[in-house]
């Protein structure tokens, strides 16, 4: 909150709304995440069906696909926040991946090839993809090895989302001379939501919901999380109560609207909008920088992206304000 800067303050309506660790049990199943370590075996649409059944809920989605026989992170989001998934994509990816080299090779020569790796490569999708296979470009933030046991290597690949690691590992082989090949991959990290944060597996929500029967529900919150984590990572409005459902139906957001805003916000930048309770209501991509906004009473402050929040969450207020507040 030291990082915002405040320029219409207000105050928010209590009966509208909720803060997003106060949501009522049924609200959460509207905005939620779920930060699944998925096992290797079911694709990662199998595995999102399985989460659908399991909290009887019609929506569903995951953002990234993972191949069965891959493990780890699958963020899934439940509900109205499957809307919010594409974010992600603008972040990186880690993969902790296992290799074995066909013939050894020189520690020396190993080290550099995977330092020619690093940094833009061309890639081409293997056969068996989602994807058109056209040769595309593909950035390698990081290519750590972690451990080396005679051929076998472990190593660790920050990088561009929509890099196929197996193909990563191909290419490197090709130019080591001997080849490669990966036969073990984990995803660790999408964008900012990390492994090490804590990943539930299926049995935890199979044991939540059995606790959830006699009343507890404190273990199903534990595998659910407001959509809002999704989002924490970018700069951020925040929105008068006035103007919040005028933007559930598609509203631009003008400068009248806005409370307080990230003092760092630049022209283009992707940018989420919030209530004042820190409810997520929508994607927006700035028209005017933070300076902008603060120095200005009028103008179109966001353009809106991609709606989150369900019209009619908070009252029409703006048809009576829609004068006084230009939104």
């Amino acid at each position: 909150m030291n990082n915002l800067l405040e320029i219409n303050p207000d105050e928010t309506d209590p009966s509208f709304g909720f803060k997003p660790d106060e949501r009522p049990l049924s609200a959460l199943m509207d905005y939620g995440l779920i930060k699944l370590d998925k096992p290797e075996g079911p694709t990662s649409h199998e595995v999102v069906s399985w989460v659908r059944k399991l909290l009887n809920i019609q929506k569903a989605g995951h953002s990234g696909t993972l191949d069965p026989l891959v493990t780890g992170l699958l963020p899934i989001g439940i509900g109205e926040g499957t809307k919010v998934l594409s974010v992600l994509l603008h972040g990186p990816k880690e993969y902790q991946a296992l290799a074995r080299l066909h013939d050894p090779v020189d520690e020396s020569q190993l080290s550099k090839v995977l330092h020619e790796f690093t940094g833009e490569l061309y890639q081409k999708p293997p056969q068996r993809s989602a994807v058109k296979r056209q040769t595309r470009t593909r950035k390698i933030y990081k290519l750590e090895l972690v451990e080396k046991v005679g051929r076998l290597l472990v190593f660790n690949v920050l990088c561009q989302a929509g890099t196929y690691v197996r193909k990563l590992c191909y290419d490197i082989g090709e130019v080591l001379g001997p080849g490669l090949t990966m036969f073990e991959l984990r995803r660790t990290k999408v964008c900012h939501i990390q492994e090490s944060d804590g990943l539930i597996r299926l049995h935890d929500i199979v044991y939540a919901l059995d606790q959830l029967k006699s009343g507890n529900e404190s273990e199903i919150r534990k595998c659910i999380l407001p959509i809002e984590h999704v989002v924490s990572w970018l700069k951020a409005v925040y929105v008068r109560d006035s103007a919040v459902d005028a933007i559930c139906h598609g509203a631009q957001l003008a400068i009248p609207g806005i409370s307080k805003l990230s003092k760092d916000i630049s022209v283009h930048d992707l940018v989420a909008m919030y209530t004042l309770k820190g409810e997520i209501i929508a994607i927006g991509e700035a028209s005017l920088s933070s300076n902008d906004i603060s120095n200005n009473e009028k103008g179109l402050a966001l353009s809106t992206m991609r709606v989150i929040m369900k019209p009619g969450t908070y009252g029409r207020l703006w048809k009576k304000t829609a004068k006084r507040d230009n939104t």
